[in-house]
């Protein structure tokens, strides 16, 4: 993880924006316009979290909004299957889109831990 000077530097935002690209193409051509929409939201969410999260600049409501990105991509991975269930997708589609989804949380998951042990060694360092 190199330096980060602006929300585009994270790695898990670079892969939640290319994730979004592929959700967006993806539903296109998808009738069901709820499920659509509510995909759509859910990957936009993905990259906007990680964005406001970042400008809130304070560890603590940095990490709260890292969560709520990777619940993002969990509810994104749950549309996923009900457009597999509902033959809306291929499995061919479904694997890479939630394959990437479980990359990101990773990232995230990862990001998370490198903010909290910021958080920590800047208190000990108050002390």
């Amino acid at each position: 993880m190199g330096e980060i000077t602006k929300f585009e530097d994270i790695e898990a935002w670079q892969d939640a924006r290319q994730l979004s690209k592929g959700i967006y193409k993806m539903t296109s051509e998808l009738k069901d316009f709820s499920l659509k929409e509510q995909m759509r939201r859910a990957t936009v969410s993905v990259m906007a979290n990680i964005a406001e999260g970042y400008a809130r600049r304070g560890n603590k409501e940095f990490v709260q909004f890292m969560f709520i990105s990777k619940a993002s991509c969990a509810e994104l991975q749950s549309h996923l299957y009900l457009a597999l269930d509902l033959n809306y997708i291929s499995k061919e589609i479904f694997e890479p889109l939630y394959e990437q989804l479980d990359k990101i949380q990773r990232k995230l998951s990862s990001f998370i831990k490198v903010l909290r042990n910021n958080a920590i060694n800047a208190e000990r360092d108050k002390r």
